[in-house]
């Protein structure tokens, strides 16, 4: 089959597309024929070798996180699914490869695809829906009334959870730039802080959970608009010791988690609020959560631009810009 695999980490300068086995199907298994995947910043940190110490990859490995296709082959237990059934998934983190023709995955992390999207449009969902869903439903257990800031509005993981937050009752306040203000009102956000003119921690506070995607500096300042009790949740900071746990991480990265998040943890817990980091799940249960509010017009899909297949390289160039309206899509049809 055909896929856009890296053989050495690397920036731009890494990635080609060439021929690679075709995965095998095991007894829990589908294989799905890809129709089209999205690019997220974890596909372009993947590439750099970020996470090789806590994912090691082999080389050469094919890119890719989310996916919409149609079933293919089922393994012998499967029981969900069959053939010609249109789904989506985001791959298990250690079965990576949606930038390719086929994939097999665990019929755990898949679920119907949602009917009122097309595969460009599903294939823009499972990492940022899976994200905010259990950023904000799972782990912050957000509610109606409750106050949420959620940094860069206008990305990927921004645009779904604003929709996601304002469809759970909360009142929204999210950063982004001068030329995205009125379009993030428009996805719903109640507080828009345009971070060129103006600072979020001199405008907010008591609010009951942030969701940080920036790390840095954002992220001890988040802290301050916190209220008592609030829970700063973070996809970019610093992993924490619960994170090495449910990695099953070996000693080494258990003590480096541990070290690593020391800072904001006390922080965190001096002004009386909680740091979690969150590594997002393949969840299949959750995207078929997902898959509802979107049928149900409650979210929308956020498609900056699509790129043909022959064009990933160029399409992982300008995702790492990081000037994107919501996602970057892959097409292989």
């Amino acid at each position: 089959m055909k896929a856009f695999y890296i053989e050495r980490y690397g920036k731009t300068e890494v990635g080609q597309i060439g021929e690679m086995p075709t995965p095998n199907v095991a007894a829990d298994d589908v294989l799905i024929k890809i129709h089209a995947a999205s690019i997220n910043p974890l596909d372009l940190k993947i590439r750099e070798g970020a996470f090789k110490l806590i994912l090691p990859y082999p080389l050469p490995l094919i890119l890719g996180n989310d996916l919409a296709g149609t079933v293919v082959q089922v393994g012998s237990k499967v029981t969900r699914f069959k053939a010609g059934d249109d789904v989506y998934a985001r791959a298990e983190k250690d079965r990576i490869g949606t930038f390719a023709e086929f994939i097999s995955i665990n019929e755990s992390a898949v679920a119907f695809k949602p009917k009122t999207l097309n595969m460009n449009e599903a294939a823009s969902i499972p990492l940022v829906g899976l994200t905010a869903w259990q950023a904000l439903v799972e782990r912050a257990g957000l509610k109606a009334g409750q106050k949420v800031l959620i940094h860069a509005g206008s990305g990927g993981v921004g645009t779904f959870a604003i929709q996601l937050a304002k469809y759970l009752g909360a009142t929204v306040a999210t950063t982004t730039g001068t030329s995205n203000v009125d379009w993030v009102k428009q996805l719903g956000a109640d507080v828009v802080i345009d971070y060129k003119t103006a600072a979020f921690e001199d405008v907010l506070k008591d609010y009951d959970v942030v969701l940080d995607t920036q790390g840095g500096e954002t992220l001890n300042k988040s802290l301050t608009v916190l209220k008592a009790g609030g829970k700063l949740i973070s996809i970019a900071g610093a992993p924490d010791p619960q994170f090495a746990k449910d990695i099953n991480a070996n000693l080494i990265i258990k003590i480096a988690s541990f070290l690593l998040s020391y800072s904001i943890r006390r922080k965190a817990k001096n002004k009386g609020v909680t740091y979690s980091f969150l590594f997002m799940k393949a969840n299949g249960e959750h995207l078929r959560s997902i898959a509802e509010l979107i049928d149900n017009r409650h979210i929308k899909p956020v498609v900056d631009q699509v790129f043909p297949f022959e064009s990933t390289k160029e399409a992982l160039d300008y995702a790492g810009k990081g000037r994107a309206k919501g996602k970057v899509v892959i097409s292989m049809v």
